[in-house]
């Protein structure tokens, strides 16, 4: 038996309450592909019985459980070429200057899905910045899904997913091939850490970030949502720190608290002194 318009507004009023992630009422069609597990594991026969399940016992895993299905978004290796070149040629080499003394990063993926973004940085740090071997360098990737963070921690890629954005000769510099898969290497590994973290929730204990990749997120979320981010965001980033939006996202819209450092194909910002 089929879904009804209004058990699918119920599942994506699920999905906003529990991420804040507004699904379009024209992708309806994912809550039929992605949830397939889920309503298995409950024991329901299909996708309106478990509806049904959802509203009369109201059970909080199954609610989370939905949400983080549906947050899961696609992601690859170097995503978008631009934001590494400009933290390559601009926003490194001043932090590098800037921090030359303590000799200490903290960069934040903060939608890092399964880790593709982090690696990256990672990557380009290793191959680009030799200097910085003997710094405490650290990469922390967030997201809200529990099941993506722990893929991310595996650091254990299929064929297809290292296939999209990663040259080759970083793939073999930097990946070790087993079978069909690929495993990032130790090096590149010991630089990140990932952890489970909602966006739209105050924020957990974290440090002082020097750099914060914020990329193809905020298009999820409403006005209040992005509003409340941006401000917790502000909290978490050094006062001369550096955050780095997708191609089209600006922070104009939603705060007056960071101001555009750059923007060519993509928005780099710097906190507004407080």
């Amino acid at each position: 038996m089929a879904c009804s318009d209004l058990d699918y507004a119920y599942l994506r009023e699920i999905v906003l309450s529990q991420s804040a992630n507004r699904i379009d009422p024209s992708r309806n069609a994912l809550f039929d592909t992605r949830l397939t597990p889920i309503v298995r594991m409950a024991g329901a026969r299909n996708l309106k019985d478990f509806v049904s399940m959802l509203k009369s016992d109201r059970p909080a895993h199954l609610y989370r459980a939905v949400a983080e299905a549906m947050t899961i978004n696609e992601t690859s290796f170097f995503r978008d070429l631009k934001p590494f070149e400009m933290l390559r040629k601009s926003i490194l080499p001043r932090l590098i200057e800037q921090r030359k003394v303590e000799r200490r990063l903290r960069i934040w993926s903060a939608a890092s899905s399964t880790g593709q973004e982090a690696y990256s940085v990672a990557m380009l740090i290793v191959e680009h910045f030799p200097e910085l071997a003997g710094w405490d360098v650290k990469i922390l990737g967030t997201d809200i899904s529990r099941y993506v963070v722990e893929y991310a921690q595996m650091a254990r890629y299929r064929r297809l997913e290292v296939n999209r954005g990663l040259p080759a000769r970083m793939l073999l510099k930097y990946m070790i091939r087993d079978g069909d898969e690929w495993v990032v290497s130790a090096q590149v590994r010991s630089m990140c850490e990932f952890r489970s973290v909602n966006l739209c929730a105050p924020l957990p204990t974290l440090p002082e970030f020097d750099l914060v990749m914020l990329r193809n997120v905020l298009l999820y979320f409403t006005q209040q949502d992005r509003t409340s981010l941006f401000r917790e965001v502000y909290r978490k980033i050094a006062p001369d720190g550096y955050l780095v939006l997708g191609n089209a996202e600006q922070a104009e819209d939603s705060t007056d608290l960071f101001e555009v450092e750059f923007a060519v194909n993509c928005y780099c910002y710097r906190p507004v002194a407080g």
